[in-house]
């Protein structure tokens, strides 16, 4: 059941069954992850800056997302705790989120109520968002939609939520860090040196996780989005600055300096692809 609140006030049947990626990712949420990313999030919530992925690179320096946000119908995918979403809602675009996770949700409503910020909240999969096509003219993913759900059932989903010339943001772990990490977290972080092929990335179940994660190739990336009528209008690889401190153990400061440890992904939606041309 998709329940919508804060905004909404009605319940949605999710297609059943759900893909079996998505009841994992659910109970994985829910069980281990959500109390993990709690304090985060209501700290998130509080900063007046939006920062990107493991080491707070500002939008302010990146520029991944519009200038101007006022009035836009913006979609995040995967909000978590929504501190993205009350970040958009401030600088007056009209944001609903979506996750997999009540408890993450939970999280969320407490924190709309304490900062008295509102916006609609959905609980659902976002590979089947239950709102209308052409809804909205950003989507976003910031480490939500994007690693823990198939790619090839979110990205048409996002096309078909966009509006022609709308715009698609999603952050995801850099295609060198995917190779480079081992298996096991006991093993440390990425190093030097390739541990699994390039091609045919698609799912990945780590050994000592439960949640199902998923990463593509470069070229894979480029053919689905244009599939979907996407342009990409750019990649962003984020570089760790100088002496940054990473709060994951899987993820190198060093090595973030060198490589990119993470990237974000922009691309528009074409009148063509609009179309189904």
């Amino acid at each position: 059941m998709s329940t919508i609140s804060r905004g909404y006030h009605r319940d949605v049947t999710e297609p059943e069954p759900l893909p079996d990626h998505v009841l994992r990712n659910r109970v994985y949420w829910d069980e281990v992850n959500a109390s993990r990313y709690a304090e985060p999030g209501r700290r998130a919530w509080a900063r007046n800056d939006f920062t990107w992925g493991i080491f707070k690179v500002p939008e302010s320096e990146l520029r991944a997302l519009p200038d101007d946000l006022v009035g836009r119908d913006v979609i995040e995918l995967g909000c978590g705790t929504a501190y993205l979403s009350a970040w958009l809602a401030r600088r007056g675009a009209r944001v609903t989120g979506i996750d997999n996770s009540e408890e993450q949700l939970k999280t969320a409503r407490a924190l709309q109520v304490e900062h008295d910020l509102e916006f609609p909240l959905i609980h659902g999969n976002a590979e089947s968002v239950p709102l209308p096509d052409a809804s909205f003219d950003l989507a976003i993913s910031e480490y939500g939609v994007s690693i823990w759900a198939d790619p090839y059932r979110w990205i048409p989903e996002a096309s078909r939520l966009l509006r022609p010339g709308g715009e698609l943001v999603f952050l995801v772990n850099g295609t060198l860090w995917v190779l480079t990490v081992p298996d096991t977290d006991d093993e440390g972080p990425a190093a030097d040196r390739l541990l699994r092929p390039y091609f045919g990335m698609h799912r990945f179940e780590w050994p000592d996780e439960p949640g199902v994660e998923f990463y593509l190739g470069y070229g894979d990336w480029i053919r689905l989005l244009r599939a979907n009528g996407f342009q990409v209008v750019d990649l962003i690889e984020i570089q760790a600055p100088k002496g940054a401190v990473s709060p994951e153990h899987l993820v190198d400061p060093e090595w973030a300096h060198r490589y990119p440890a993470e990237q974000i992904w922009r691309a528009r939606k074409t009148i063509e692809g609009a179309l189904g041309g």
